[in-house]
């Protein structure tokens, strides 16, 4: 069923502009596979679906050409600047805030840079959790990514 979820997923991003994961997740619906907001976003990661400019300030998921663009540190950098709007931390949790539908792709790329000091990202639409070890070095990734959005 995953393959299939997944072909279907990878023709909609094709052929619609889609650009949250409830947009996906109704299209997906709208072609008899139901699915929740969850598996929505582990296939976006799965697939390794990135978001780029419509033209018009908005971003849509689109299927990447080339697998080594999500590894860019400067693709890493423009996503930043384009999508955080805040840091916060609280012991080993850092938050970053984005802008709504934002998250998941701005998490996907802290994912895959796989920083040593991050054992795991959880997204939202607009938030992501970080979850940072040791807590000895919250305060060194948290410059790092304040340094991606300036």
């Amino acid at each position: 069923m995953k393959a299939i979820r997944h072909a279907r997923i990878k023709e909609i991003i094709e052929n619609t502009i889609v650009e949250t994961q409830e947009d996906l997740a109704e299209a997906l619906r709208k072609q008899n596979i139901e699915v929740t907001q969850a598996t929505v976003s582990r296939d976006i990661k799965e697939m390794m679906l990135i978001k780029i400019p419509t033209g018009d300030g908005r971003y849509r998921y689109a299927y990447p050409i080339e697998k080594n663009v999500i590894f860019s540190k400067s693709r890493m950098a423009r996503m930043f600047q384009d999508s955080v709007i805040g840091l916060n931390f609280s012991e080993n949790i850092i938050v970053i805030k984005t802008l709504p539908g934002a998250a998941n792709a701005v998490a996907s790329t802290l994912d895959y840079a796989k920083w040593p000091e991050i054992i795991g990202t959880v997204a939202g639409d607009d938030n992501i959790l970080v979850v940072v070890k040791p807590i000895d070095a919250v305060a060194e990734v948290l410059k790092k990514l304040e340094s991606l959005t300036n």
